[in-house]
């Protein structure tokens, strides 16, 4: 594949931009390393940069309570809400959604998707690395290095690094089900781990406490009793960086206080009298260490209290807000993971809990996201990706009811509803449709392939680029065609 290489012409460097850098001996790196970073930090671009930002609802939501409510339908699959007017004639969503309806010049709906599995584990992987055939070396919550890498991985190993940022970026935390463990599909795997997404591990949630999701506090819940948590002491922060495993020298993976070294480094960056090639992974870790504007992109907590009642003041309305601090920051493609423990897998007291803790942060968060950008001039060059691991089943029942109050939804691939906004998408969209009960695609089904496309032609990586393994085998990034019609 023919990458961006980076340009060789660099600015002076001053002593202020060596005292700036920091922290290079905790880091391993050189003083010509530095220097180098905080060259190419000065590099301009003369393309408007593309960046996208997938909203992932861990646990899948229902496409017939949020996106595809089917008003119509039997009773025994219709369900408890009812669906309102959009501000596009003839698109209607769910009535929990109002700010979201206000928007819909601003999205488009994809009611096709589909694929085969069932289960969390494969459907994140699918979902995660945009390929609907899961390989036979799957384990099941257990990553491996021969794992197909995941699309914010391919993201960030085709897409030109901006400022020095890393390409792509994962948070508020890695997916993981408390029964199970780490689910397989987040990571690099046969990319190398020097490609790992960035993951930015913001809340300390033990796992102990893995009968609890959604957005912390106010939105906080209990899966079984479907009542708000009495848990009131979970945190968000960035208080260090977390590399995956192999990223750097095992002896730099472990957790990295911010900015503890500065002042011991400046004698020897004052030193620093050569530019030489650096690499790109450990500048990167630099640039989030030292950097003040990527410091205060970290600092969501922090930001202006009108900003964050805009946002949702939650961990979602946080991870929304730092999301869009990254992009402007210079990282091309960001995961966020809505929902810990399978917050979306509403089983059992469906209705109470998605009207109650999920619907509210959501529909706030995604506007807000959406107005911020569209006020920043970034929206028609950010594409935002809201989907799940897969739909919900059509018919309502109580698969244990010895563990849950109230009826719910079970786990169903072959349909869900996903939202896309911004990158030239055209809003007030539609594209496919589903039957009568929202089982099965009718009109223009789509797949993880045509998904991930979609969001690699928004990176604006080439149609012909390729990845490659370690042993130097190359794979087609693109294994579809981008849905067709989505953009203008």
């Amino acid at each position: 594949m023919n990458r961006n290489q980076h340009s060789k012409s660099a600015p002076a460097v001053t002593r202020r931009n060596l005292l700036r850098a920091g922290s290079l001996g905790l880091m391993g790196l050189s003083m010509t390393d530095v220097l180098r970073m905080r060259c190419q930090a000065g590099e301009a671009t003369a393309e408007k940069p593309k960046a996208v930002i997938y909203l992932f609802l861990t646990g899948g939501a229902s496409q017939h309570d949020t996106f595809d409510m089917k008003p119509d339908g039997p009773s025994e699959y219709k369900g408890e809400f009812n669906s309102i007017a959009t501000k596009t004639p003839g698109i209607q969503i769910c009535e929990h959604f109002p700010l979201l309806a206000q928007r819909s010049d601003k999205w488009a709906l994809v009611r096709s998707l589909t694929h085969k599995d069932n289960g969390h584990d494969k459907g994140t992987y699918v979902m995660l690395t945009g390929n609907s055939v899961v390989p036979p070396t799957f384990r099941s919550s257990q990553p491996q290095s021969i794992d197909l890498p995941s699309i914010a991985a391919i993201a960030g190993y085709a897409s030109r690094p901006r400022r020095n940022m890393p390409p792509s970026a994962i948070l508020p935390e890695r997916i993981y089900h408390s029964n199970t463990g780490v689910y397989p599909g987040q990571f690099a795997g046969l990319l190398g781990p020097q490609h790992e997404p960035w993951l930015l591990q913001c809340t300390d949630k033990p796992h102990a406490y893995h009968d609890y999701s959604g957005a912390f506090p106010k939105y906080l819940f209990n899966l079984h009793d479907g009542v708000a948590s009495d848990k009131d002491d979970w945190r968000f922060s960035v208080p260090h960086l977390t590399l995956q495993e192999g990223m750097l020298p095992s002896r730099f993976s472990s957790r990295l206080t911010l900015l503890n070294s500065i002042d011991k480094q400046r004698a020897q960056l004052e030193q620093a009298a050569e530019v030489a090639n650096y690499d790109r992974i450990r500048a990167g870790v630099v640039s989030l260490m030292a950097d003040p504007k990527v410091r205060e992109a970290f600092d969501v907590r922090n930001a202006d209290p009108k900003e964050l009642e805009r946002y949702g003041d939650n961990s979602f309305g946080w991870s929304l807000l730092m999301a869009r601090r990254l992009v402007e920051t210079g990282v091309n493609m960001v995961q966020v993971n809505m929902g810990n423990f399978g917050s979306w897998d509403l089983h059992g007291n469906n209705f109470p809990l998605a009207k109650n803790f999920l619907f509210p942060p959501t529909d706030r968060a995604v506007s807000a996201l959406l107005d911020d950008l569209d006020e920043r001039g970034m929206l028609d060059s950010t594409l935002i990706a809201m989907a799940g691991e897969f739909g919900r089943t059509p018919r309502i029942f109580n698969v244990a009811p010895n563990v849950y109050k109230l009826p719910g939804r079970d786990h169903w691939a072959p349909c869900q509803s996903v939202l896309f906004a911004g990158g030239g998408v055209r809003g007030g969209n539609v594209i496919g449709s589903s039957d009568r009960n929202g089982a099965y695609p009718t009109s223009d089904p789509q797949s993880p392939e045509n998904f991930a496309a979609t969001i690699y032609q928004a990176l604006g990586i080439p149609r012909d680029a390729n990845w490659y393994d370690l042993a130097k085998r190359p794979y087609h990034v693109y294994q579809a065609d981008p849905i067709d019609g989505l953009t203008a």
